[in-house]
């Protein structure tokens, strides 16, 4: 198997990559001469760059984020820096700025697009197969390799998750300037565009990023990278689970370790044995470090504020209640009541003794010195280990408790989910409920009573043709009334898919499954189960997801054990 060929010297990623670097964004269209920006009710013609970030502002019209006030300050204050001067004398307010006849172009360009010919579709297809041959593959150590994101980000407005402080700012333009390339000495070195050069060639066979940048909001590094379907990703991704699997062995000897440390005679570790805690029991994120003032005010465990936690001795029937609450990750919320062990809510109670809200609740903690002690206890542990563990035993556990053999594929599909689901609560994979969710819903229901319907008259129709045979007990009639009996089967089976399908709809529509089936769950319980009861692989992982997971399906039998 191709998973399972030589490995390389510690450190050393690959002896051969050769590309074509990035694909650039095509430079702006202007506007046609028709189209108009409005500023105080009159037309004003704009110069070419302040009108492409017009167009940003423009095609987000019919989005929230643009009723946001923060979203709307950020992007006038970036608008206004690129404006000539000339501009900036005269737009001085939002709220006198009419985008409408541009959004209504790009409205209109859109739905174009939908209704072009067959021929026309087929023909920027092709023009897109060609890019993706062109600057889609690289030649890895003699494999030729997809790569995952060929094509730089186009400028636009930012917008983060949840409510982040720097939505509505500008991110720029990528240019062959701001690029590092990354590829073998002895390979054919890309070519930048005509007119520009690469920021650096770098022939660095220790990483696996074949270019990367800085984008402008957050200062981050941007990378390109192989797609997840390649050997190198698969291999990592294949590592990353068998470290969890290896916790498994010492997970035990951990939680006895911790749960003594609550009781030590230092501060500083029964701080680290209640995170830990935590980082186990409720799948927290560790929370790293930031620079001050750098992103929005979101915390992990080790990062927590007094103000994040309220102690209640009893709570809902419950005793010793830590309720959480604070902007994780992407600024999206955590909200959790739980029940925790005695010793962890006195010891709570001290660290939060004489502390002000904005004090650290583990003020003897940083990741760091988390981290550093996992490491300890086993090679390659950190706390993100403890996420991918836990989910995916949780997935193993819920599979074998709500799976029934006898269910039929949408019914063993429904329990599926529903173990995906616990997963996803457990680490707080939340979504805002889709826009479309309400009349998708209807749209469903409204089918179902259809279905209904045509199952009571087939009902009829049975009872018909039955009464019909009784009278006749004609060989004819018999016929008739296994004929009736196998479309009323037929349809009650129908109107069950789809009474499940609503079920798995409305349990869903505030949970985002796909971040744990992508990031958190070995691949290999999944395609296990569905060996062991018959379900089609592509009902639960799509085509891309069927590549990023090739090794687990090379390699997992029906027997497979997380």
């Amino acid at each position: 198997s191709r998973w399972e060929e030589e490995k390389k010297e510690d450190g050393v990623k690959w002896m051969q990559l050769e590309h074509r670097g990035p694909y650039f964004v095509p430079p702006y269209e202007p506007l046609p001469e028709d189209v108009q920006f409005y500023y105080d009710g009159k037309p004003l013609k704009l110069s070419l760059a302040t009108e492409e970030i017009a167009t940003f502002y423009a095609k987000m019209l019919d989005h929230e984020y643009t009723t946001k006030e923060i979203f709307q300050n950020n992007f006038f204050h970036d608008w206004r820096k690129e404006m000539t001067s000339e501009e900036q004398e005269i737009i001085k307010d939002l709220g006198k700025c009419d985008f409408g006849e541009i959004h209504k172009y790009f409205v209109d360009k859109n739905e174009a697009r939908k209704v072009l010919p067959k021929e026309e579709k087929q023909k920027l297809k092709e023009e897109a197969d060609k890019i993706q041959e062109e600057y889609g593959y690289c030649i890895l150590d003699g494999h030729r390799e997809k790569i995952g994101n060929f094509k730089t980000e186009p400028p636009g407005l930012f917008r983060g998750r949840g409510e982040h402080p720097k939505m509505g700012m500008l991110k720029k333009r990528i240019m062959p300037e701001d690029v590092i390339i990354n590829c073998s000495k002895d390979s054919k070195i890309p070519e930048p565009p005509e007119g520009h050069k690469w920021k650096e060639v770098r022939f660095d066979n220790t990483v696996t990023w074949l270019a990367s940048w800085t984008e402008n909001i957050q200062n981050t590094l941007k990378y390109i990278m192989l797609n997840p379907s390649s050997k190198l990703k698969g291999e990592k991704d294949w590592q990353k689970y068998e470290v969890a699997r290896r916790l498994k062995d010492v997970v035990h000897t951990i939680r006895a370790q911790y749960r003594k440390d609550w009781k030590s005679k230092e501060i500083k570790k029964r701080q680290r044995a209640v995170a830990l805690y935590f980082i186990d029991k409720l799948a927290l994120r560790a929370g790293n470090e930031k620079e001050e003032g750098e992103t929005a005010d979101t915390v992990g465990c080790c990062s927590l504020r007094v103000e994040h936690i309220q102690l209640h001795a009893q709570l809902d029937g419950q005793e010793h209640v830590v309720e959480f609450d604070f902007l994780g990750k992407d600024s999206i919320r955590y909200y959790n009541k739980v029940s925790v062990e005695k010793p962890v809510f006195k010891n709570l109670q001290l660290f939060m003794k004489n502390k002000d809200p904005t004090d650290d609740l583990f003020d003897h903690l940083n990741t760091t010195f988390l981290n550093k002690h996992l490491q300890h206890l086993m090679d390659g542990l950190t706390a993100k280990v403890f996420r991918t563990y836990n989910a995916s035993i949780t997935l193993q556990e819920q599979l074998k408790a709500l799976t029934n053999p006898e269910d039929n594929v949408a019914g063993k599909l429904l329990s599926y989910n529903r173990a995906n689901r616990a997963v996803a609560i457990l680490c707080n994979h939340q979504r805002s409920i889709p826009k479309t969710f309400a009349r998708s819903m209807q749209v469903l229901q409204e089918k179902i009573d259809a279905k209904k319907k045509q199952v009571e008259e087939a009902q009829e129709e049975v009872k018909k043709a039955e009464d019909e045979f009784k009278d006749t007990k004609d060989a004819k009639a018999e016929l008739n009334v296994e004929k009736k009996k196998k479309l009323l089967k037929r349809l009650e089976e129908q109107l069950a898919k789809m009474n499940i399908q609503a079920t798995d709809k409305e349990e869903n529509k505030q949970i985002a499954l796909g971040t744990s089936k992508l990031n958190y769950l070995d691949p290999r319980i999944t395609v296990a189960w569905c060996k062991k009861f018959g379900i089609p692989i592509e009902r639960i992982y799509n085509k891309t997801q069927r590549e990023k997971f090739a090794w687990a399906i090379d390699m997992a039998g029906e027997d497979f054990e997380f």
